[in-house]
């Protein structure tokens, strides 16, 4: 079928999408209970992917596209998870009289249909199948070559639990195609695709966000910052980077980038090394290079997602240059200060502008799992519309429902 004929489809659904919370409910159980059911044959697909993809993607990447019988139960949990959240369809939101009488409703209804470009993680398309379903939209999902014998395998499962409820398959979409062909389709599918999100790497996120002519959702490039502010906890701050940089470095809320405070940093940085031992490649600004033996950071380290066991190191004077510097270098996405000072933690909440601004915490919080929205679309850098882990209420928008007995104007 073509991407085309995909997006008609959805589209017509869509114009009938509305169900009662139970019915979306009984199929979301339905939806992860087959997808548990065909963990064999998820898993069968997902070895052909990995066989294709093995010496073409980092081993980072790799361990994205891997798929093991825990991670499939833990798909099937995201969507029981979804599943046990409010509905926020048809809420009323707001409510006012007018002096003529008019009585005004906004009120919260489903986008439509949301296309989701992503790449080699499977558990992508679970996620998104259920946020949307539950938010009352049909989703048109468009994966990675890396990943597409995983996706079909996973949307063939999630199809199965739909109809075994007696709901149209069509809820969700899979497009066969792989090509740039079919994301350009997305990108310029006026009156067929009502939002679209970009789950990925930079070079996908900005080809969306510069070529899309339907409204666009930008998501997660994470040039994530910790900063070591001079008051710091030094066991907690080595136990925070160790955790944002080591325990998952493929994902886009892993830190990147580590700026010290200059008052604590001859202390602090001969500490880090010896907690990495090697484990983390590290780089550094030229004062960084005088107290540790590491390579001096290159021209674009400090602009880098690296997705890997690496991190950039620079040396800062104080709370404000570190503002300073992550306002030239952030991404927007999740920054962290490290401190006991809570006028410092104050400046630098407040000056921080991106989606997730921690205090003595680890970025790989910034996760709708972790957040209580069951799990997330993606996590939007952007400040219109959504900021930050997109769960259900992000996927909704809202019209005006305008009551009168006969007023005119």
């Amino acid at each position: 079928m073509t991407t085309l004929e995909i997006l008609k489809k959805a589209k017509a659904v869509s114009l009938n999408a509305a169900l009662p919370t139970d019915i979306k409910n009984n199929a979301l159980t339905a939806m992860a209970k087959a997808l548990v059911e065909a963990t064999d044959d998820i898993l069968a697909a997902n070895a052909v992917d990995m066989k294709n993809a093995k010496g073409k993607i980092s081993d980072t990447m790799l361990d994205r596209l891997m798929l093991n019988a825990d991670r499939i139960k833990a798909m099937a949990k995201g969507i029981e998870d979804v599943r046990d959240l409010p509905d926020n369809v048809g809420k009323v939101l707001s409510t006012h009289t007018l002096s003529n009488g008019l009585v005004v409703n906004k009120v919260a209804v489903p986008i439509g249909v949301v296309a989701i470009i992503y790449e080699s993680r499977p558990n992508v398309t679970s996620d998104a199948a259920a946020l949307a379903f539950k938010s009352g939209n049909v989703c048109v999902l468009r994966g990675g070559k890396e990943a597409f014998n995983s996706a079909k395998a996973i949307v063939t499962a999630l199809k199965k639990g739909l109809e075994e409820c007696g709901i149209n398959r069509d809820y969700v979409n899979l497009v066969e195609d792989t090509t740039r062909q079919s994301a350009n389709e997305l990108m310029t599918a006026r009156g067929l695709v009502d939002v679209l999100i970009p789950r990925g790497g930079k070079g996908l996120i900005q080809a969306c966000v510069e070529n899309a002519k339907v409204p666009c959702i930008e998501t997660g490039t994470g040039i994530c910052h910790i900063f070591v502010e001079k008051t710091a906890d030094i066991d907690m701050a080595l136990k925070i980077i160790d955790n944002a940089k080591t325990s998952r470095p493929s994902v886009c809320n892993a830190a990147e980038v580590l700026l010290v405070d200059k008052q604590i940093a001859a202390d602090f940085l001969p500490k880090l090394y010896e907690m990495f031992n090697g484990r983390v490649e590290l780089v550094g600004c030229k004062n960084t290079c005088d107290i540790i033996s590491v390579n001096a950071a290159g021209e674009d380290d400090f602009d880098t997602e690296f997705l890997d066991y690496k991190m950039a190191i620079k040396i800062v004077d104080g709370v404000v240059e570190a503002v300073n510097h992550i306002a030239a270098h952030s991404t927007h996405h999740s920054e962290s200060i490290i401190t006991s000072d809570d006028n410092a933690a104050q400046i630098f909440t407040a000056c921080v502008d991106s989606a997730a601004v921690y205090v003595n915490a680890s970025t790989r919080f910034t996760d709708g799992g972790e957040f209580g929205l069951g799990c997330e679309m993606g996590i939007s850098t952007q400040k219109i519309h959504a900021r930050g882990p997109m769960g259900l209420n992000e996927l909704n928008t809202y019209k005006y429902i305008i009551k009168g007995n006969g007023q005119v104007r």
